[in-house]
């Protein structure tokens, strides 16, 4: 190599030192590079037509429970039904030990026998001394008295006839029969147990459970909002109810009382309210509703809870729905990461309405078309640029039971954003199809 470029080559790497030194002098460092936008998967907020409920927690009663009763002392001879079983009216359930009231029913029919004797003779004592007093053979005073045995004698008929009924009473409570048609629940006494003995013992219950009572609470707002549907209630019997039952199920459009099974499933049958309790309660600003529910084939049974829901008529047209997951909730409050057309990140509060399984509804703080952050959330802030693509499509909320107006809601759009300095996003997605049905729980509190 020559010597001159030998020199040239020294003095590069001597130059390249020296900047070096000087930089460790001044203790700085290059800045790090900035870190890339985040990636985030969106979708589009659109507007759909969804199906809005009344939503309470009901409890289920028989439409008539009948407490069977020992209502006289004595052992349980026999269980004459299956535990459990349905039983129809009149059929014998329970029988008592009958011996200690046949024997007090043949007493009082002996001591009856004994009164009549006695009364048959003081009647011939009385006209033997009327005829002796007319042959002036008598004193008025012996007639007096034989009268006055005539009328004792009677009333000692009267009541020896009282303790044969009640005898006969006694006797007939040592066989317990159903008063009604039902289902008899388990029996809480054995044969072989003293019963009667400190007062009427509860044997078991037997419920009337076609049609089933449902007493759930409803919120003053709703009561007021649709006096419509609490009007005229004192014709809604049961004759009433099982007409109306008819007409639910071949109009499934007409609203109903529907139930939704602790399984989440939903009860094929849809009910009628035929009560209304008297007052609003002033602790929770409920008042008590009962319905009747057809249940022909005893799914459900007494002391079950379920949610009751009654749809919202003529609400849910055009109804703004965002999933859960893309929702920021900060003390209370909710926010959706909002995409821009430059890219950059937007948190918009909004206000929510009713649910369902992973969708809410938003009353306010969205109009529809808007791109909002529902993969990646975490890792944007306010003002942020972000690189946004498509999430899949969230999962629906399942079919509730094949009701009218259940089906799930379609998947929200999939289009992306246009780039940095394009146009606004696109305008909502067509075909919004019918949402899945959105409950509105009742308020356990007075409205203000």
């Amino acid at each position: 190599m020559p010597t001159s470029s030998v020199a040239v080559v020294l003095g590069a790497i001597g130059a390249i030192a020296t900047a070096s030194s000087l930089g460790a002098c001044d203790g700085t460092k290059p800045p790090p590079p900035p870190p890339p936008p985040a990636q985030v998967g969106f979708v589009v907020v659109e507007k759909r037509d969804v199906a809005l409920y009344i939503e309470a927690v009901g409890a289920l009663d028989g439409y008539v429970n009948a407490d069977i009763r020992a209502r006289v002392r004595g052992y349980l001879e026999r269980q004459n039904y299956p535990d459990g079983a349905a039983v129809t009216a009149g059929q014998l359930l329970f029988a008592i030990e009958p011996t200690e009231y046949q024997t007090a029913a043949k007493s009082a029919n002996a001591s009856l026998s004994r009164a009549k004797v006695a009364l048959a003779k003081n009647k011939l004592d009385r006209d033997r001394d009327r005829d002796l007093v007319k042959a002036g053979m008598a004193s008025q005073q012996d007639l007096d008295n034989a009268t006055a045995a005539v009328a004792d004698a009677e009333a000692q008929v009267s009541a020896a006839e009282a303790q044969v009924q009640q005898a006969g009473l006694n006797l007939s409570y040592a066989t317990i029969r159903s008063p009604i048609a039902g289902v008899a629940g388990l029996a809480l006494v054995r044969v072989g147990n003293l019963v009667g003995q400190d007062g009427p013992t509860l044997l078991t219950t037997v419920s009337q459970l076609d049609p089933i009572r449902v007493n759930f609470p409803l919120s003053e707002v709703d009561y007021v909002r649709y006096p419509e549907r609490f009007s005229h209630l004192e014709g809604r019997d049961l004759a009433w109810a099982r007409q109306e039952f008819v007409r639910l199920d071949r109009q499934p459009e007409l609203p109903g009382v529907e139930i939704v099974l602790a399984d989440g499933r939903l009860y094929p049958h849809r009910g009628a309210i035929v009560a209304v309790n008297r007052q609003i309660d002033a602790t929770t600003g409920t008042t008590q509703l009962q319905a009747l529910v057809p249940n022909p084939d005893g799914v459900l049974r007494p002391g079950e809870y379920a949610r009751v829901r009654i749809r919202r008529e003529n609400e849910g047209k055009g109804a703004i729905v965002v999933p859960e997951k893309a929702l920021v909730s900060v003390q209370g409050s909710y926010s959706v990461a909002e995409i821009g057309p430059d890219n950059k990140v937007q948190m918009r509060r909004i206000e929510l309405g009713g649910g369902m399984p992973g969708f809410r509804l938003v009353t306010s703080g969205l109009s529809g078309g808007e791109h909002v952050v529902v993969d990646g959330l975490q890792r944007v802030t306010d003002g942020a640029v972000v690189v946004p693509h498509p999430a899949p499509p969230p999962a629906a909320a399942p079919p509730a039971g094949g009701a009218a107006g259940s089906a799930a809601p379609p998947a929200a759009g999939s289009a992306a954003p246009p780039a940095a300095g394009s146009a606004a996003p696109p305008a909502a997605g067509s075909g919004a199809g019918q949402a899945a049905a959105a409950s509105a729980p009742a308020p356990s509190t007075r409205a203000n």
